[in-house]
C-alpha cells in the first residue's frame, strides 16, 4: 500500500511519514514490506495520483480540498484530513490508523 502525505511544502509531512514508518517497524502485526511512504507538497499531486493508495492531507491544507478533490476522486482514491492535536504531535500511529481505515472504508 503506498501512502502519499500532502502538505504546503512537504517538509512538516516528511516528519510525520517517518514516525508512520517506525509506527508499521516496531508493529507486532504489520508488514513493512506492504507499505511504501511519499511526503509532498500538493503541488505535485498531479504527478503522483496514480501512484497512491491513500492521501494523507495536513491540516494546514484542508482548506485545499477544491483542488485536491478533482485530481483523486476520478481514481477512487481514499483520503483523510489529519487533525491538528494529531499532527501537532506528529502521532505517526493515529495517522497511520486514519489512513488504514480511510482505504479499508474505500474498498468496503
Amino acid at each position: 500500500m503506498r501512502i502519499v502525505l500532502c502538505c504546503a511544502g512537504g517538509f512538516s509531512t516528511t516528519m510525520l511519514m517517518k514516525n508512520m514508518e517506525n509506527t508499521v517497524k516496531n508493529s507486532q502485526k504489520l508488514n513493512n514490506d506492504d507499505f511504501e511512504f511519499a511526503a509532498i507538497p500538493v503541488d505535485l499531486l498531479k504527478q503522483e495520483k496514480d501512484n497512491c493508495d491513500v492521501l494523507v492531507i495536513g491540516p494546514q491544507i484542508a482548506h485545499r480540498l477544491d483542488y485536491i478533490k478533482p485530481i483523486i476522486e476520478p481514481n477512487n482514491i481514499p483520503y483523510v484530513v489529519i487533525d491538528q492535536d494529531t499532527y501537532g504531535k506528529m502521532d505517526g500511529a493515529t495517522a497511520l490508523k486514519m489512513a488504514l481505515i480511510a482505504h479499508k472504508k474505500a474498498n468496503m
